[in-house]
């Protein structure tokens, strides 16, 4: 199969492509997604065999506007509306009740249903004009960083896919918040370009799922994409280094070999000198950290660093999110240091 990449103008091919049960990359404000007609159950299981993805791993529905929440989902609480006014089209996606019209391939089985509106131009026309709702993925092989460039998606799916939709650079670069509506108090089960904090100023209070800060137990089934398996990972093995950036950046100074890869923050570029290191941007920065993260793995991958070392941003604001991929990609190894 040859894969074709198409330009932003190319919008009405993409949506015909969908229509048709083809995959297309369609790029998204967080990460690139592999989309699929999210009403054709065929063409979604396509998702599941290309990106080799587990398919007990539901998959989130992406729609053009909150006025088709009732078209897919049922007993939308008012919260939901809450939400959608103040943060769709955005990085933010409700887990719902689900409509029967909605495949159990999409779900994974599951009686509901992740459902978001995104921000990206490009996507929201592409929504339009194809007339059904995409099942989307991020659009990298199942385990790998996910891609925040058409380029980095056509490594893992050129050949496999229909076409790759080309909407320049993710904003964002982490994937949606996903919050589950269905229970109570609210439940966070992925953090992303949507805070903890902004949800808690508009909704009161949300707890936080335990798969934010550890591995699920094999026999636990998740409830939303980026809950269970290990994922973000390049080829080489990381570890991170939480607590203050400036003992962290020392015990990695200490302790990484002369060919690991490091991943640290602007600040403490000079204490890897003639090492192989990306910087993440500033300590401080969470956004131009949550923009560079993927793109800083896939970077290593075309090295040959037989481990990464990475600094921790601390787990606030967005910063959970760049946290929680961060270690995510580590599998959950974790050391922590304390000040000096």
């Amino acid at each position: 199969m040859e894969t074709e990449l198409l330009d932003a103008m190319a919008v009405e091919r993409a949506a015909q492509l969908l229509r048709e049960g083809g995959l297309v990359g369609i790029p998204t404000e967080t990460v690139y997604g592999l989309g699929a007609d999210g009403l054709n159950p065929a063409a979604v299981k396509r998702i599941f065999q290309v990106k080799g993805r587990p398919q007990d791993n539901p998959l989130i529905l992406h729609i053009p506007s909150q006025d088709a929440l009732e078209q897919y989902c049922r007993e939308v609480p008012p919260r939901a509306y809450r939400l959608a006014e103040q943060f769709w089209p955005g990085p933010l996606t409700m887990i719902l009740r689900r409509k029967e019209l909605i495949s159990d391939v999409v779900t994974a089985g599951l009686d509901t249903v992740g459902i978001r509106c995104p921000a990206h131009p490009v996507c929201l026309e592409l929504l339009k004009r194809a007339g059904v709702p995409v099942a989307a993925p991020s659009g990298n092989t199942s385990g790998r960083p996910s891609p925040t460039t058409a380029r980095a998606m056509l490594e893992d799916m050129a050949g496999k896919i229909d076409a790759v939709l080309d909407g320049g650079p993710c904003g964002v670069g982490v994937e949606s918040t996903i919050i589950d509506l269905t229970v109570t108090p609210p439940r966070l089960l992925r953090p992303g370009g949507v805070t903890l904090e902004q949800l808690h100023a508009v909704i009161g209070d949300v707890a936080v799922d335990g798969a934010v800060s550890h591995i699920m137990e094999e026999w636990e089934q998740p409830r939303a994409p980026g809950m269970k398996y290990r994922h973000y990972a390049p080829k080489a093995p990381v570890t991170v280094v939480c607590g203050p950036a400036g003992s962290a950046a020392e015990y990695i100074l200490a302790h990484a070999a002369p060919r690991d890869g490091i991943l640290c923050f602007e600040e403490y570029a000079a204490f890897f000198s003639g090492r192989p290191f990306y910087s993440l941007g500033s300590e401080a920065d969470y956004s131009e950290q949550a923009r560079r993260l993927f793109e800083s793995l896939r970077y290593f991958d075309a090295t040959d660093v037989p481990a990464i070392w990475a600094q921790c941003p601390e787990a606030t604001g967005l910063g959970l999110a760049v946290s929680n991929r961060l270690q995510k990609a580590a599998g959950f190894h974790i050391i922590e240091v304390t000040a000096c």
